[in-house]
C-alpha cells in the first residue's frame, strides 16, 4: 500500500469514527430532551417512556435535530419557545459530550 493509499484509508477511518460519535452524542441529547419534554408535560412511567420513543422516531425525520426540536415545541405548546427547547437541547448535548469523553 502506497502512503497516499495509507492516508485515504486513514481519512475514511476518521470519517466513519466521527460519523458514529455524532450519532451517539445526538442520540443521547434527544433521549435527554424527551425525557425533559415527557416529565414538563407530566407524563411518567410507561407513558413517559412511550413519549421518548415518539421523539426519537421523529429525529429518523431528516438530518440534524431541528426535527426533534420542532416536535417537542409542539408538544409543549406554550409552555416553551422554540429558543427555549433548543438551549435545552445544547446543553444536553454538552452532557452526553462530557458523558462519551469520560467513556
Amino acid at each position: 500500500m502506497t502512503t497516499f493509499d495509507e492516508r485515504e484509508a486513514g481519512y475514511e477511518n476518521k470519517f466513519a469514527h466521527d460519523a458514529t460519535t455524532r450519532f451517539k452524542l445526538e442520540s443521547r441529547a434527544d433521549r435527554k430532551l424527551a425525557h425533559w419534554a415527557g416529565a414538563q408535560l407530566g407524563k411518567t412511567g410507561a407513558v413517559l417512556e412511550a413519549y421518548v420513543r415518539d421523539v426519537i422516531r421523529a429525529d429518523l425525520k431528516e438530518a440534524g435535530a431541528e426535527d426533534v426540536i420542532a416536535k417537542v415545541t409542539e408538544d409543549l405548546g406554550p409552555a416553551a419557545t422554540a429558543m427555549t427547547v433548543r438551549e435545552k437541547y445544547a446543553a444536553f448535548l454538552a452532557d452526553a459530550k462530557a458523558e462519551l469523553a469520560t467513556g
